[in-house]
Protein backbone atom coordinates (compact mmCIF):
# COMPACT_ATOMS: atom_id res chain seq x y z
CA UNK A 1 0.00 0.00 0.00
CA UNK A 2 3.11 2.61 0.37
CA UNK A 3 3.73 2.97 -3.77
CA UNK A 4 -0.32 3.44 -4.08
CA UNK A 5 0.11 6.69 -3.50
CA UNK A 6 2.52 7.62 -6.37
CA UNK A 7 0.85 4.96 -8.58
CA UNK A 8 -1.91 6.87 -8.37
CA UNK A 9 -0.34 10.23 -8.90
CA UNK A 10 1.51 8.84 -11.86
CA UNK A 11 -1.76 7.41 -13.26
CA UNK A 12 -3.40 10.75 -13.38
CA UNK A 13 -0.50 12.56 -14.79
CA UNK A 14 -0.31 10.03 -17.09
CA UNK A 15 -3.67 10.74 -18.51
CA UNK A 16 -2.18 14.35 -19.21
CA UNK A 17 1.51 13.67 -20.71
CA UNK A 18 2.30 9.68 -19.86
CA UNK A 19 5.65 11.09 -21.64
CA UNK A 20 6.69 13.13 -19.15
CA UNK A 21 5.54 11.03 -16.47
CA UNK A 22 7.98 8.32 -18.16
CA UNK A 23 10.71 10.95 -19.05
CA UNK A 24 10.48 12.48 -15.32
CA UNK A 25 10.42 9.48 -13.66
CA UNK A 26 13.19 7.82 -15.97
CA UNK A 27 15.43 11.11 -14.85
CA UNK A 28 14.79 10.86 -11.17
CA UNK A 29 15.66 7.22 -10.76
CA UNK A 30 18.70 7.63 -13.27
CA UNK A 31 20.21 10.39 -11.36
CA UNK A 32 19.77 8.63 -7.49
CA UNK A 33 17.08 10.91 -6.44
CA UNK A 34 14.58 8.22 -5.25
CA UNK A 35 14.84 4.35 -5.72
CA UNK A 36 11.03 3.90 -6.31
CA UNK A 37 11.41 4.38 -10.24
CA UNK A 38 12.55 0.55 -11.25
CA UNK A 39 15.58 0.03 -14.07
CA UNK A 40 13.38 -0.60 -16.91
CA UNK A 41 11.84 3.10 -16.57
CA UNK A 42 15.50 4.35 -16.22
CA UNK A 43 16.94 2.73 -19.69
CA UNK A 44 18.72 5.50 -22.07
CA UNK A 45 16.71 4.18 -24.96
CA UNK A 46 13.38 4.94 -22.87
CA UNK A 47 14.58 8.07 -22.05
CA UNK A 48 15.57 9.12 -25.57
CA UNK A 49 12.61 7.66 -27.25
CA UNK A 50 10.26 9.98 -24.04
CA UNK A 51 12.01 12.85 -24.50
CA UNK A 52 11.31 12.75 -28.54
CA UNK A 53 7.66 11.90 -28.10
CA UNK A 54 7.51 14.38 -25.29
CA UNK A 55 8.70 17.33 -27.41
CA UNK A 56 6.04 15.80 -29.97
CA UNK A 57 3.17 16.25 -27.84
CA UNK A 58 4.57 20.02 -26.52
CA UNK A 59 3.76 21.08 -30.13
CA UNK A 60 0.94 19.34 -31.25
CA UNK A 61 -0.83 19.57 -27.80
CA UNK A 62 -0.61 23.63 -28.51
CA UNK A 63 -2.21 23.88 -31.87
CA UNK A 64 -6.08 24.37 -32.16
CA UNK A 65 -7.63 20.86 -33.82
CA UNK A 66 -4.54 18.73 -33.73
CA UNK A 67 -4.82 18.92 -29.98
CA UNK A 68 -7.90 17.06 -30.21
CA UNK A 69 -6.67 14.61 -32.86
CA UNK A 70 -3.78 13.58 -30.62
CA UNK A 71 -5.90 13.20 -27.74
CA UNK A 72 -8.10 11.17 -29.80
CA UNK A 73 -5.22 8.81 -30.81
CA UNK A 74 -4.04 8.74 -27.19
CA UNK A 75 -7.13 7.53 -25.91
CA UNK A 76 -5.52 3.91 -25.83
CA UNK A 77 -1.79 5.11 -25.31
CA UNK A 78 -2.53 6.89 -22.10
CA UNK A 79 -4.59 4.60 -19.91
CA UNK A 80 -2.08 2.04 -20.97
CA UNK A 81 1.24 3.75 -20.03
CA UNK A 82 -0.70 4.86 -16.26
CA UNK A 83 -1.11 1.05 -16.23
CA UNK A 84 2.39 -0.13 -17.06
CA UNK A 85 4.37 2.89 -15.04
CA UNK A 86 1.93 1.47 -11.60
CA UNK A 87 2.18 -2.19 -12.40
CA UNK A 88 6.31 -1.31 -12.91
CA UNK A 89 5.98 0.78 -9.44
CA UNK A 90 4.74 -1.89 -7.69
CA UNK A 91 6.27 -4.68 -8.69
CA UNK A 92 9.46 -3.35 -7.64
CA UNK A 93 8.38 -2.07 -4.62
CA UNK A 94 6.31 -5.72 -3.87
CA UNK A 95 3.87 -4.12 -1.54
CA UNK A 96 1.10 -4.14 -4.18
CA UNK A 97 -0.12 -6.51 -6.79
CA UNK A 98 1.03 -5.38 -10.50
CA UNK A 99 -2.61 -6.27 -11.64
CA UNK A 100 -4.07 -4.12 -8.63
CA UNK A 101 -1.69 -1.18 -9.41
CA UNK A 102 -1.99 -1.52 -13.10
CA UNK A 103 -6.00 -1.02 -12.45
CA UNK A 104 -5.15 1.84 -10.56
CA UNK A 105 -2.91 3.42 -12.59
CA UNK A 106 -5.03 3.18 -16.07
CA UNK A 107 -8.04 3.90 -14.43
CA UNK A 108 -6.76 7.13 -13.47
CA UNK A 109 -4.93 7.90 -16.42
CA UNK A 110 -8.26 7.19 -18.48
CA UNK A 111 -10.51 9.28 -15.69
CA UNK A 112 -7.75 12.53 -16.33
CA UNK A 113 -7.34 11.62 -20.37
CA UNK A 114 -11.27 11.91 -21.01
CA UNK A 115 -10.76 15.31 -18.66
CA UNK A 116 -7.94 17.01 -20.85
CA UNK A 117 -9.68 15.70 -24.08
CA UNK A 118 -13.12 16.83 -23.27
CA UNK A 119 -11.33 20.16 -21.96
CA UNK A 120 -9.83 20.77 -25.43
CA UNK A 121 -12.83 19.90 -27.40
CA UNK A 122 -14.60 22.80 -25.77
CA UNK A 123 -11.64 25.41 -25.87
CA UNK A 124 -11.36 24.71 -29.41
CA UNK A 125 -14.81 26.09 -29.78
CA UNK A 126 -13.01 29.06 -29.27
CA UNK A 127 -11.50 31.35 -32.20
CA UNK A 128 -8.09 32.40 -31.01
CA UNK A 129 -5.47 30.14 -30.24
CA UNK A 130 -3.96 31.54 -27.19
CA UNK A 131 -6.17 29.48 -24.90
CA UNK A 132 -5.11 26.39 -26.30
CA UNK A 133 -1.29 27.73 -25.55
CA UNK A 134 -2.22 28.82 -22.25
CA UNK A 135 -3.77 25.24 -21.17
CA UNK A 136 -0.99 23.13 -22.63
CA UNK A 137 1.78 25.08 -20.64
CA UNK A 138 -0.32 24.67 -17.58
CA UNK A 139 -0.99 20.89 -17.89
CA UNK A 140 3.05 20.62 -18.15
CA UNK A 141 3.92 22.40 -15.42
CA UNK A 142 1.11 21.05 -13.60
CA UNK A 143 2.53 17.67 -14.59
CA UNK A 144 5.78 17.84 -13.60
CA UNK A 145 5.23 19.96 -10.58
CA UNK A 146 3.18 17.18 -8.83
CA UNK A 147 5.19 14.41 -10.31
CA UNK A 148 8.58 15.88 -8.92
CA UNK A 149 6.01 16.48 -5.37
CA UNK A 150 5.30 12.94 -5.30
CA UNK A 151 8.96 11.37 -5.52
CA UNK A 152 9.49 13.59 -1.95
CA UNK A 153 5.70 13.50 -0.25
CA UNK A 154 3.28 11.16 -2.42
CA UNK A 155 0.55 11.02 -0.02
CA UNK A 156 0.11 14.99 -0.35
CA UNK A 157 0.85 14.79 -4.03
CA UNK A 158 -2.13 12.35 -4.56
CA UNK A 159 -4.60 14.17 -2.53
CA UNK A 160 -3.59 16.97 -4.77
CA UNK A 161 -3.79 14.73 -7.83
CA UNK A 162 -7.65 13.58 -6.43
CA UNK A 163 -8.70 16.68 -6.01
CA UNK A 164 -7.61 18.38 -9.54
CA UNK A 165 -9.16 14.82 -10.91
CA UNK A 166 -12.34 15.59 -9.42
CA UNK A 167 -12.27 19.20 -10.31
CA UNK A 168 -11.77 18.65 -13.71
CA UNK A 169 -14.46 16.18 -14.12
CA UNK A 170 -17.00 18.68 -12.64
CA UNK A 171 -15.57 21.08 -15.29
CA UNK A 172 -16.03 18.47 -18.21
CA UNK A 173 -19.99 18.29 -16.60
CA UNK A 174 -20.68 21.75 -16.89
CA UNK A 175 -18.76 22.15 -20.55
CA UNK A 176 -20.71 19.28 -22.14
CA UNK A 177 -22.90 21.39 -23.68
CA UNK A 178 -20.10 23.20 -25.36
CA UNK A 179 -18.14 19.93 -26.30
CA UNK A 180 -21.27 18.99 -27.96
CA UNK A 181 -21.57 21.94 -30.02
CA UNK A 182 -17.91 21.67 -30.86
CA UNK A 183 -18.83 17.64 -32.21
CA UNK A 184 -22.01 19.22 -34.60
CA UNK A 185 -19.52 21.75 -35.92
CA UNK A 186 -17.05 19.08 -37.39
CA UNK A 187 -19.65 16.69 -38.19
CA UNK A 188 -21.24 19.83 -40.33
CA UNK A 189 -17.61 20.58 -41.47
CA UNK A 190 -17.03 16.93 -42.87
CA UNK A 191 -20.33 17.04 -44.47
CA UNK A 192 -19.69 20.48 -46.07
CA UNK A 193 -16.61 19.50 -47.63
CA UNK A 194 -18.08 15.90 -48.75
CA UNK A 195 -21.15 17.84 -50.67
CA UNK A 196 -18.78 20.44 -51.88
CA UNK A 197 -16.03 17.15 -53.13
CA UNK A 198 -19.49 15.65 -54.96
CA UNK A 199 -20.22 19.30 -56.52
CA UNK A 200 -16.08 20.07 -58.40
CA UNK A 201 -16.43 16.10 -59.65
CA UNK A 202 -20.16 16.31 -60.94
CA UNK A 203 -18.67 19.86 -62.48
CA UNK A 204 -15.98 17.97 -63.90
CA UNK A 205 -18.05 15.60 -65.78
CA UNK A 206 -20.74 17.84 -67.24
CA UNK A 207 -17.73 19.50 -68.57
CA UNK A 208 -16.28 16.70 -70.39
CA UNK A 209 -18.16 16.42 -74.06
CA UNK A 210 -20.04 13.71 -74.87
CA UNK A 211 -18.61 11.78 -77.23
Amino acid sequence: MSVLPLVFTSGWASGINAYAVVLLLGVFGATGLTDEVPASLQRTDVLIVAGVLFLCEAVADKIPYVDSVWDAVHTVIRPLAGAVVGALLAGQSGSLSDIAAGAVGGSTALASHFVKAGTRMAVNTSPEPFSNIALSTAEDLGVAGIVTFAMFNPQAAAIIAALLLAAGLAILFFLWSRIRRFLRRRAQRREEKRLAAEEREAAARAAVPPR
